[in-house]
């Protein structure tokens, strides 16, 4: 097998749950984006005029705090009826938007159909609008309709394009931890293999004379037993031998043992002669 089929052997077999995991995430998101309902949005823009001229400060900082009450109770109650939803409906379908540098509120609605989200921003903008206008003289300030909601051409969720990456994102992800984890294991197998060394059996003791095995910690020495040939008791030590050799040696045993028993030599049956051999056969027939 050459080395680019080989390689791109090990590659497949490494990272094939990335491969796997991208385009099933990617197919997810699509089968989201086909399932899901369509949500549309609209906004209408309120802008906030000073009564006094040069007050254009003034003005942005009230359109921060009116932006903040497009989703109010107070602001909402009047919008509700006219929409036809609850309060707390209204409440998740619509909000406010404001910039630091423009004294202009931006109503967003939204709503499952495009003439739905725009009726829904419209109506909050408009009782925004009278709403903060009941207060002109202390606030010195008017909020006036700048631009109605139109109703949008396409939905804003789901788009099959953004819900496609984010399954492929997520496959991607979860095809490296399970090529991560795999790897690991991997690491680990080898070193798990490796069977630990078993503890050598205390080998035989020595023969005499010979060198004495190490004795493990913890244990007695044994006790030690008198050599056969050692006398126990000096005094039933043999005596050495006189000098002169083994003969002298030999002469001094003889004199400590005494003389030897003598024992009766044995007595051997008298020869006959042929005369009384014959005396004898004749007699005996």
């Amino acid at each position: 097998m050459t080395t680019p089929r080989r390689t791109a052997r090990r590659l497949v077999r490494r990272w094939w749950p990335v491969a796997l995991a991208v385009p099933l995430g990617a197919a997810a998101g699509a089968g989201y984006a086909v399932v899901s309902h369509p949500s549309y949005a609209a906004s209408a823009y309120v802008l906030v005029v000073p009564q006094n001229p040069g007050e254009a400060a003034t003005a942005t900082n009230f359109a921060q705090a009116y932006g903040r009450l497009a989703g109010q109770p107070q602001v909402l109650a009047v919008a509700a009826a006219e929409t036809g939803h609850t309060r707390a409906e209204l409440e998740s379908l619509v909000h406010g938007t404001t910039s630091p540098d423009a004294p202009m509120i931006e109503v967003t609605g939204t709503g499952r159909h495009p003439q739905e989200a725009a009726l829904t921003a419209d109506a909050v903008a408009r009782s925004l609008v009278a709403f903060a206008n009941t207060s002109s003289k202390d606030t010195n300030v008017r909020l006036v309709t700048l631009a109605p909601a139109a109703a949008p051409d396409k939905p804003t969720t789901p788009s099959a394009e953004l819900d496609v990456a984010v399954g492929g994102a997520a496959g991607l992800l979860l095809g490296a931890l399970v090529v991560m984890t795999r790897r690991r294991e991997e690491d680990e197998e080898p070193e798990a293999a490796v069977s630990t060394p078993e503890p050598e059996a205390p080998e035989a003791a020595a023969p005499a004379g010979g060198p004495v095995p190490p004795r493990p910690r913890g244990e007695e020495p044994p006790a030690r037993s008198a050599a056969p040939d050692a006398p126990a008791d000096p005094e039933s030590a043999p005596e050495p031998a006189p000098e002169g050799g083994p003969e002298s040696a030999g002469t001094a045993a003889e004199a400590e043992a005494g003389p030897a028993p003598t024992s009766p030599a044995p007595t051997s049956p008298a020869p006959t002669s042929p005369e009384k051999e014959k005396s004898t056969a004749g007699s005996g027939r």
